[in-house]
């Protein structure tokens, strides 16, 4: 005659497997923050190597100017379509790995950066500085602003 678990080995068993995720959860948690730092890194790395590459290709002209003149008010739309469109630098725009969006805030020629990240877009550009940034306001594990990577 086979015997079943009582009521207080299956409460032990329990207890243990949630003592165990407890321990495991934030070590994972942790994981998936840190693969996210590094993904942002290199996207950054990715962006503002293309963006120095569009420039040296067109007369010192960054991405994001109508007709390549850096006279007009920059748009994202024209950085797109230099970027990502014509093929030779992106097949897509890379997404902030926070926020998980690739739309781009463009900071006008006369503008300043904001002094903080809104998280409303992927990615904070100003063509006249050549500046690009993450949209992101948060710090990582040693205090240090992902808006400033």
């Amino acid at each position: 005659m086979k015997r079943a678990f009582s009521l207080s080995e299956l409460m032990i068993v329990l207890a243990i497997i949630g003592i165990l995720a407890a321990i495991v959860v934030p070590h994972f948690q942790s994981q998936s923050t840190e693969a996210k730092e590094a993904v942002a890194k290199d996207n950054l790395r990715i962006l503002r190597g293309a963006i120095e590459l569009y420039a040296a290709q067109h007369k010192g002209v960054p991405p994001g100017y109508l007709d390549n003149d850096v006279g007009s008010e920059p748009d994202s739309t024209y950085f797109h379509q230099q970027i990502v469109l014509s093929g030779n630098y992106f097949h897509r725009m890379p997404n902030n790995p926070f926020n998980n969006l690739n739309t781009i805030n463009m900071i006008g020629n006369n503008q300043d950066l904001p002094s903080e990240a809104s998280g409303e877009f992927g990615w904070i550009y100003q063509p006249a500085t050549m500046t690009i940034r993450l949209d992101w306001d948060d710090t990582d594990k040693s205090g240090f602003s992902y808006y400033n990577y």
